[in-house]
């Protein structure tokens, strides 16, 4: 049975204010310090392969420490959760071995992440939390050849992820969530597979949850990896209607800024973004302090920029207090009216043609 949960909707809240999004799931999991028992739990104990670095494991093996990341963030300010099922299909799982606990697994993130929800909510009257089902990008790319001597290969096919992403929704619906969260696009090819199950997962479940879909800036180029500006990324992808779109990840707020500036120009519908702590240092940690995400992100706000902010990798329920306090009062972004037209993408931008205004035909 599909849980259906009385909430305000999230379309209503962001009309009215900037709303909040949670903080890194997989760093926070790194300062636990879990060492190959905890993975493997009383689940899986005595199993042959190892599952040290598998997180989304930890719904099943590890739930109190999972809950209690959900409501650490919910604690610092946090509107919406994300659950812990960034690489919960049957295409990441494969590389443990672990294929056939996927259901499990996201069933299990639904699961912790509501629950947290309904404690912070009975706690706090008059508060709404919502849970977005998070959705990675899976290791694989429909777009790009990992051969470079063969540069038609394809490691995986358009179908194949498709269902792969569909198996893992349709457990997250059941499960509870109040919206989905496509996240980290870096191929574009992978998202539209992710789209397409998730139209054909509501159309058989008459059961509709709005979409978040979010890419990522691999460089200085400001493309997505499979090289699409974010023009042209937003006119690949605007078709799902989704609820926003926006950036994650990508090289921390300050290098975000400028292509986020763009997508917020020419996107018609609300804009997320959720920035690293900066980049990484040579040991792969974040240095970025929380105040000085926030201080970024207040500028954001203060150019008309946000409709929901929150963080990704590095960031703490320290970055997520001191973001939500930095947005806290500032107007969201209003939605802008665009004209209609044929807009298509490839690697770039290109509009065919727009509709005529009022004094075009005078």
């Amino acid at each position: 049975m599909i849980q259906v949960r009385s909430k305000k909707p999230l379309a209503d809240e962001l009309a009215e204010r900037i709303v909040v999004l949670d903080g890194a799931m997989g760093t926070e999991i790194q300062s636990l310090k879990l060492v190959s028992a905890d993975f493997h739990g009383k689940h899986f104990e005595g199993l042959g392969n190892d599952l040290t670095g598998n997180n989304d494991i930890l719904n099943l093996t590890a739930p109190d420490a999972i809950r209690d990341i959900h409501l650490s963030y919910l604690a610092a300010g946090a509107d919406i959760v994300t659950t812990n099922t960034f690489n919960a299909t049957t295409i990441s799982q494969a590389d443990y071995a672990m294929e056939e606990y996927v259901v499990e697994i996201n069933a299990e993130g639904a699961r912790l992440a509501l629950e947290a929800c309904d404690q912070v909510m009975a706690r706090e009257a008059g508060r709404t939390c919502w849970v977005a089902g998070a959705i990675g990008p899976t290791n694989k790319t429909t777009s790009i050849s990992p051969d470079v001597n063969d540069p038609g290969y394809r490691a995986i096919d358009f179908d194949t992820l498709k269902d792969s992403y569909k198996q893992a929704a349709r457990a997250l619906l059941v499960g509870g969530v109040d919206l989905f969260i496509i996240e980290t696009i870096f191929d574009t090819l992978n998202a539209k597979a992710c789209i397409f199950g998730l139209e054909e997962l509501f159309e058989e479940t008459q059961e509709r949850r709005p979409i978040l879909i979010s890419g990522t800036i691999t460089d200085l180029s400001g493309r997505t990896l499979t090289g699409q500006t974010p023009e042209a990324f937003w006119n690949s992808v605007r078709h799902a209607r989704p609820l926003t779109v926006g950036l994650n990840c990508s090289m921390g707020a300050e290098g975000m800024r400028p292509y986020l500036v763009e997508l917020s120009r020419v996107a018609d519908t609300f804009i997320c973004a959720y920035p690293n702590a900066g980049l990484p240092n040579e040991f792969g940690e974040y240095d970025e302090e929380a105040e000085q995400t926030a201080g970024f992100v207040r500028e954001w706000a203060q150019h008309g920029l946000l409709n929901i902010v929150g963080g990704c990798c590095g960031t703490t329920p320290a970055h997520i207090a001191a973001i939500s306090k930095a947005v806290d009062g500032q107007p969201p972004r209003p939605v802008p009216e665009r004209p209609a037209a044929m807009r298509l993408s490839g690697l770039e931008p290109f509009t065919v043609s727009t509709a005529p205004s009022e004094e075009d035909a005078v």
